[in-house]
């Protein structure tokens, strides 16, 4: 599941909020190890995915580089042929 988590620190443009919510229920998933809460967990979990969503995006908005932003168009193209040699077919 966490290999789902994608780097959302230094690109341009920022990571948007749709990609830290993202992150944040894979992180939740994670921890939890539900896919899907049943109904009686269902509002603790979505109060985790909310509240780490907030700190999350709280990291973001904090932390600093003197890098370069990365681009996300050759961060996708270097992950594809990552891909792609890892399972060659």
């Amino acid at each position: 599941m966490c290999r789902n988590i994608k780097t959302l620190f230094n690109f341009a443009p920022p990571a948007t909020d749709e990609e830290i919510q993202a992150a944040a229920l894979q992180f939740v998933r994670k921890l939890s190890g539900f896919n899907k809460p049943s109904k009686v967990n269902e509002a603790a979990f979505n109060l985790a995915v909310s509240e780490v969503a907030v700190v999350a995006q709280k990291l973001l908005n904090t932390l600093e580089t003197q890098a370069e932003p990365r681009n996300r168009i050759v961060e996708m193209e270097r992950a594809r042929i990552k891909s792609a040699k890892r399972f060659r077919t």
